[in-house]
């Protein structure tokens, strides 16, 4: 049995740059107009839980265009102390927030 973790993925998405289990960092741009990624994530280093699956793209739906070509969508697990400084609940606690592929860049 291997020691990577099992896939974890709602739908297919071939050609994504990620895998479970891999770690990332939220791009740090402040572009203008409708953003799907929360500002204070923005900077954050995380680890990929899941591979949601290719979807249109939200930021190009807002305003009107067609979503295409899809964006890969995962869902990141990040430590509330490191999102929260201030945060003063166990370590072991976690966020987990679904982001797009073109947000994301490799650790």
């Amino acid at each position: 049995m291997s020691d990577r973790p099992l896939p974890s993925t709602y739908a297919p998405s071939p050609g994504r740059r990620f895998n479970v289990g891999d770690r990332v960092v939220v791009k740090r741009a402040f572009p203008p107009g409708h953003r799907r990624t929360p500002y204070y994530i923005r900077g954050k280093t995380g680890v990929i839980e899941r591979v949601c699956g290719a979807f249109p793209n939200p930021e190009e739906l807002a305003y009107g265009f067609d979503g295409e070509p899809r964006k890969v969508l995962y869902r990141v697990r990040f430590p509330q102390k490191h999102v929260w400084q201030d945060y003063r609940g166990p370590e072991r606690d976690i966020i987990e927030m679904e982001i797009f592929e073109h947000w994301l860049e490799p650790v």
